[in-house]
């Protein structure tokens, strides 16, 4: 488990609206990896969002804590309801995001943090343009990723072959996102993501209130 995920309310804690921290990578570049040490770092301050998935679970995760895991019949009937923000079909699995606990979270205050491909990403993109920050995550090499991919003993060597084929993909949508991270060193990255989550926190059109702010300033 990788923290509280967005389905779990929260209260308000900031005078700004939350904005939608998107984290997207080949498999084997660390994003995993930043995504739970981003939310460790950040605490209350930031979730992440749950996926809904028809992929079955492996044996460590738990339904509605690390997916929602749902039969495609479910899943089709969710998406044409209008429930989900996005949806896509990856390695022959559909993945989507649900709406509302989202939208919940960012009208608290609290920022949303997506571990996702670049299909789901171009899609939170586009329907939530004020809200979506891309971060593309890139591994320092081939060879590392390959090592990387390799070294997880969950994945069968077909699943390994699979996941390298599908990277070369990926990677061509690097230059869709707002930011890159080239993840060398995890500490440097993590520290990289920090000052990206602040200064888009800082940006003038996400801090409430602000124009009277300045107002009362200029009232003499």
């Amino acid at each position: 488990m990788l923290n509280k995920g967005c389905h779990m309310r929260s209260g308000r804690t900031g005078h700004r609206r939350g904005l939608m921290l998107i984290l997207s990578a080949p498999s084997g570049a660390g994003k995993t990896t930043l995504t739970r040490e981003i939310l460790a770092a950040e605490g209350e301050k930031c979730c992440l969002s749950i996926s809904a998935t028809t992929r079955p679970p492996r044996s460590y995760e738990i339904d509605g804590q690390d997916y929602f895991f749902l039969s495609r019949e479910a899943f089709v009937e969710q998406r044409q309801a209008g429930a989900l923000l996005e949806s896509a079909e990856v390695f022959g699995h559909l993945y989507g995001t649900p709406k509302m606990a989202v939208e919940d979270s960012l009208t608290a205050g609290r920022d949303v943090l997506f571990d996702i491909d670049w299909q789901g990403a171009r899609q939170l993109a586009e329907n939530s343009p004020g809200d979506a920050v891309r971060v593309f995550i890139l591994p320092p090499s081939r060879e590392e990723l390959e090592a990387r991919l390799k070294g997880r003993a969950s994945d069968s060597a077909e699943a390994v072959t699979r996941r390298l084929a599908g990277a070369s993909e990926e990677i061509r949508h690097w230059n869709e996102a707002d930011y890159v991270i080239i993840n060398d060193d995890i500490q440097e990255s993590l520290r990289s993501l920090q000052l990206i989550l602040h200064a888009e926190r800082l940006k003038r059109m996400r801090q409430e209130g602000l124009d009277g702010f300045v107002h009362r300033l200029l009232d003499v």
